[in-house]
């Protein structure tokens, strides 16, 4: 558990209780916080937006699968802030009602995400098709409500042990260390103490011309940032212009502020869209 300056008593995670963000919540606030399921991540944003929870918690990218690229536009339309991270072990594992075996199944049903993390494992099943879903867990939580023979889901062991299922195989995913980033994001960025502070995300963008992109990393390199994530967005409305998404680590903030207070002048637009603790420190 995560100790934090203000209290944090709800909070949105995209899925039912059981999925990866459910672990995430629990480990970072404490089990008796409440858990908000959300089966999109834009009903856990307007969860936030309403008021309804206090903070939510977000995939933000892989380590197999790479960027989750929806979910920073949703952070940078809505103007939301990083407040938090925390990194987790991803294990995949294949469930079914009990007394089945691998032959029995015939459908297996999963989010998108983890489907791709385990497409090496079902090359040995060609009789098994694999079915894009909404949520990890709630596949499970829909297998036991209705009681679906020879179909399977991918899920955590916390969703077999909730939805009482059997373990049909471990740790499926190809890359068998497989993390996957989560951000905690509240509407204003008061959760973390200054003191605590080595880690930003930021959003901004540059004139079109040779050396642009350059400049910026050269300031971060010079004031001693170490970028650890970049990523670009296009601008929906303005054709082959883009938003560069990064983060950077530091071990003194008054190096990152001079570093934003340069990048602001640099870029045509400039946003932080977080200021937190490093959580792989």
């Amino acid at each position: 558990m995560i100790n934090t300056v203000e209290t944090i008593r709800s909070v949105a995670i995209q899925g039912v209780k059981g999925s990866f963000h459910h672990i995430v919540a629990e480990d970072y606030f404490g089990r008796e916080v409440h858990v908000e399921e959300c089966l999109t991540f834009d009903g856990v944003v307007q969860s936030l937006m309403d008021g309804k929870t206090d903070a939510v918690i977000m995939a933000i990218e892989n380590s197999i699968a790479g960027s989750i690229i929806p979910n920073y536009a949703l952070l940078d339309n809505h103007d939301l802030h990083i407040v938090g991270e925390y990194y987790l072990d991803v294990q995949h594992q294949l469930m079914a009602l009990p007394g089945q075996q691998l032959q029995d199944i015939h459908e297996v049903y999963s989010h998108p995400m983890a489907l791709l993390q385990c497409k090496e494992f079902f090359k040995k099943y060609p009789h098994i098709k694999l079915i894009e879903d909404k949520d990890t867990a709630e596949v499970a939580q829909r297998i036991r409500e209705k009681e679906l023979k020879h179909v399977a889901a991918i899920a955590s062991k916390l969703a077999a042990e909730l939805f009482d299922l059997e373990i049909l195989a471990e740790s499926i995913q190809t890359i068998k260390h497989n993390e996957t980033r989560f951000v905690v994001v509240k509407k204003q960025n008061s959760l973390v103490p200054e003191a605590d502070i080595n880690k930003a995300s930021i959003r901004f963008e540059l004139e079109h011309k040779r050396g642009s992109l350059a400049a910026v990393l050269n300031v971060m390199s010079d004031c001693r940032l170490n970028l650890t994530k970049i990523q670009s967005l296009p601008k929906i409305n303005t054709p082959w212009k883009y938003a560069f998404f990064v983060d950077v680590t530091f071990d003194k903030i008054t190096d990152f502020k001079k570093a934003k207070a340069l990048i602001e002048i640099m870029a045509e637009e400039f946003k932080v869209l977080g200021e937190y603790k490093n959580a792989k420190i």
